[in-house]
């Protein structure tokens, strides 16, 4: 087994981060297997050095341990535009101009009426019918989805979590309603965190990823991906949520829950645990 925890260094840890990584380190801990750290650092505007610093104080305060080197998205920007370059020449990449005020205008025609998928406002197709011809371009990049699913018939994952255990198989119409023709490369990134995170999970190997309940909508999207790329299939698990006191999901933002605030406090790393629901750290 190979998990991972795979967090953004634009802000510090908190209580779900804690949650997350610790479950994924548990899960593999407890199989013998490998917990990896992996760094998703693809906004280079946000991703500051002090914040991965504090990644690591905080999750060796933990009690975690993971191999070295860790991976940096930021070093793998040449796979993912190897892939880009992969998607486009087969026609399931189209270039978009949009901006978010344009798609949400366009989404909120009466017509049409805006449907809210994992990346937000599900996108109406208006660039749909761009041309595709020539070198993929360095500009926001779709992914038809309709298209895509023509290309790879049907597909599901075995989910092991615990509000929808056991194979799910994906429903066309559901996905593209759902989500639409998501972007797979932003102009200021060069790629999209669906992009990287299946080209990531295939080239560390990771067997089971664990990650929290909000991103189950997502998978679908992922395992889309994976068939396109011919890339290996994982295991998900999708964790419940931490939450604060009104059932907001913890944030970013929720520094009041900062891992480093717990540290300075005086609390150990049992008491978080505890006040987690999680039991004793496994052996191995």
């Amino acid at each position: 087994m190979i998990t991972r925890f795979a967090p953004s260094p634009t802000g510090p840890l908190h209580l779900g981060h804690a949650f997350s990584a610790m479950t994924a380190s548990d899960m593999a801990r407890a199989d013998g297997g490998v917990f990896l750290l992996r760094i998703e650092d693809i906004d280079r505007a946000r991703s500051k050095p002090e914040w991965e610093a504090l990644i690591f104080e905080d999750l060796g305060w933990l009690g975690l341990d993971w191999p070295r080197p860790v991976l940096r998205q930021s070093d793998r920007l040449p796979a993912y535009r190897e892939a880009l370059g992969r998607l486009w020449d087969e026609g399931l990449l189209y270039p978009c101009t949009c901006s978010r005020r344009d798609i949400q205008e366009a989404a909120s025609a009466p017509q049409e009426g805006v449907r809210i998928g994992p990346d937000g406002i599900v996108y109406p197709g208006t660039c749909r019918g761009a041309p595709r011809t020539g070198p993929l371009p360095d500009s926001v990049l779709r992914l038809d989805m309709q298209m895509a699913l023509r290309r790879i018939g049907e597909r599901a994952f075995d989910e092991t979590g615990p509000s929808a255990p056991g194979w799910h198989t994906i429903d066309p119409q559901t996905l593209i309603e759902g989500a639409g023709d998501v972007v797979l490369a932003r102009r200021d990134f060069g790629t999209s965190y669906h992009l990287s995170v299946v080209l990531d999970d295939a080239h560390q190997g990771v067997t089971h990823v664990v990650r929290g309940q909000d991103l189950f909508e997502a998978t679908a999207i992922h395992v889309v991906l994976q068939a396109l790329l011919d890339l290996p299939v994982p295991r998900y698990h999708h964790h419940r949520l931490i939450r604060d006191e009104t059932g907001r999901r913890l944030a970013k933002r929720d520094d009041a829950r900062a891992i480093r605030l717990y540290r300075e406090d005086g609390k150990t790393p049992a008491e978080l645990r505890e006040m987690l629901g999680l039991g004793p750290q496994p052996s191995g």
